[in-house]
């Protein structure tokens, strides 16, 4: 038997193969073909498991013996199409079986068809794709270890946070430095890392932080409300670890340690002034990070997510995400809701109720039980600001609202001249709190007496004064309108007297009129 061993040993050593073909009796040739095999199959140094039978097996397949009597499979192939979605061994066993059928030899139980791939996989392949299928997820989390920067006044550090996100399949990796972890920042980071991947996979797997899931479920978590808008506008879907289960995201732990040797360790000493000169040197040595190649297998990070990844990632929807945040407030007794010691106004019937604000760039919506009930333009670098809106009020308040001196001159104009007029000299000779307060009262004689009647009071008023009061105003209205009813009586009466006469019969009726008859 080739020693395979020894002959792999020697050459680790640094023999030469005439050497080695003294040493352990085996042809060149077939010293050359054990160590090309070795390199082709990313052998750099040997195990104790690595025994003669099973470089033998690992090295040259081929020279297996056959079971007599049943089909084999090509497990290479096998390994291929387990990388495909929604591909299992138990439809491959079923193909398998199949084919057998047809050339009437024997298939392996699927039971021995999984554990002859387990073999496969264990020594041909660093991980077995039965886990991670390309473009199907994407882990997220925020390292332990932080970078700083430097306050350019004082000269303190600044906690830089730092964002890693792996794609579990090729291991690809993203990371971007934050000045906080709040929903803002783990926001942008999602939108920034489906850039730099260039896809969307089908879900997202975060831990349990407040910025991504309010209450954690294993069956139905609760989502962060600004987290699950920003999943469905990408058309993926957010799947939370289990609570202290850190293998159902290994990926992102394990590229959480590597990022942070091989980019934060790095940087540790770098001094920078500005986020955006820190991130840049995040990612050149990100770029590095991808770009290595493997140590037990060929290819790099990037070389398999760019021929086996890529393709499977959904395009990436544009134009970007719009950040939102969500917040709960209590409807005020006059209608408002502070956001950011800002009041917006919400309809008077929601008092006392709890809603939900929507906070955009530039737009704060309101709902109730899913139902919006507001919109309102957010306010900027300004605080103790009411943004109120004439619908949301009860009528008794529409109503002081609206009164204004342009609403009340409006008015005044539909009556007539001489109305407005009198308008015109209150506002000119009150201040205008006081003017409104008399024009309201004004305004209010119109629901008992005729829009011509406060036109000629207002004649009359004018002639008489050059500073009208309400108190007068009333009295003229008043006493026109008793004159006014007193006419109308008087006329009424003489009317029903001419008509009160008895039925008077003509001269006809009399005989005072020949009839041909």
């Amino acid at each position: 038997m080739v020693k395979y061993r020894k002959i792999l040993e020697y050459h680790f050593d640094g023999m030469t193969q005439r050497t080695i073909e003294v040493a352990v009796g085996s042809s060149r040739h077939t010293i050359r073909d054990v160590v090309n095999k070795a390199k082709e199959r990313g052998i750099t140094k040997l195990t104790e498991e690595m025994t003669d039978n099973w470089l033998e097996d690992f090295l040259f397949p081929e020279k297996r013996p056959q079971a007599r009597g049943y089909l084999q499979e090509s497990w290479d192939y096998v390994h291929k199409e387990l990388a495909k979605r929604h591909m299992t061994l138990r439809l491959l066993h079923k193909e398998y079986c199949q084919r057998a059928k047809e050339q009437q030899v024997l298939p392996y139980a699927y039971r021995t068809y999984c554990e002859h791939y387990r073999n496969y996989a264990d020594k041909y392949k660093v991980t077995m794709p039965l886990k991670h299928k390309p473009g199907e997820s994407i882990e997220v989390d925020w390292a332990g270890t932080t970078l700083k920067l430097i306050d350019r006044e004082t000269g303190e550090d600044i906690k830089v946070y730092i964002f890693v996100a792996t794609l579990p399949f090729s291991q690809y990796s993203y990371a971007e430095g934050f000045l906080d972890m709040k929903s803002s920042s783990w926001l942008m980071a999602h939108i920034n890392m489906f850039k730099y991947f260039d896809g969307v996979p089908e879900t997202l797997v975060p831990d349990n932080l407040r910025t991504g899931v309010n209450k954690p479920d294993y069956a139905e978590p609760i989502i962060n409300e600004s987290y699950r808008e920003l999943a469905d506008y990408y058309q993926t879907v957010i799947v939370p670890t289990r609570v202290r289960k850190v293998k159902d995201k290994s990926s992102v732990e394990g590229a959480v340690g590597f990022i942070s040797r091989q980019i934060i360790a790095s940087l540790r000493n770098t001094q920078c002034f500005y986020l955006e000169d820190l991130n840049a040197l995040i990612w050149e040595k990100l770029v590095e990070l991808n770009h290595d190649p493997f140590q037990k297998k060929k290819g790099s990070r990037h070389s398999v997510f760019d021929e086996e990844e890529h393709a499977y990632l959904k395009p990436v929807r544009q134009p970007d995400y719009e950040l939102t945040e969500w917040r709960i407030a209590k409807v005020q007794l006059n209608y408002h809701i502070q956001v950011e010691r800002n009041y917006y106004s919400v309809p008077y019937e929601y008092v006392q109720c709890d809603v939900e604000a929507r906070l955009t760039k530039n737009l704060i919506e309101v709902y109730f039980n899913q139902s919006r009930i507001a919109s309102h333009k957010r306010f900027k670098s300004q605080i103790d600001q009411y943004s109120t809106l004439l619908d949301h009020m009860p009528d008794h308040h529409r109503m002081h609202a609206e009164h204004t001196p342009e609403s009340v001159r409006i008015w005044a104009k539909e009556i007539g001249d001489h109305t407005l007029e009198v308008v015109d000299r209150i506002l000119k000779q009150q201040v205008e709190k006081r003017a409104l307060k008399i024009l309201m009262g004004i305004q209010n004689l119109e629901n008992k007496y005729s829009p011509q009647l406060i036109e000629d009071s207002s004649e009359i008023i004018l002639s008489i004064t050059e500073h009208p009061v309400l108190s007068t105003f009333k009295t003229i209205i008043k006493r026109q309108h008793e004159h006014k009813n007193k006419t109308e009586s008087s006329r009424s009466k003489s009317i029903r007297a001419n008509e009160d006469y008895g039925f008077s019969r003509g001269s006809d009726y009399f005989g005072g009129k020949n009839h041909e008859e």
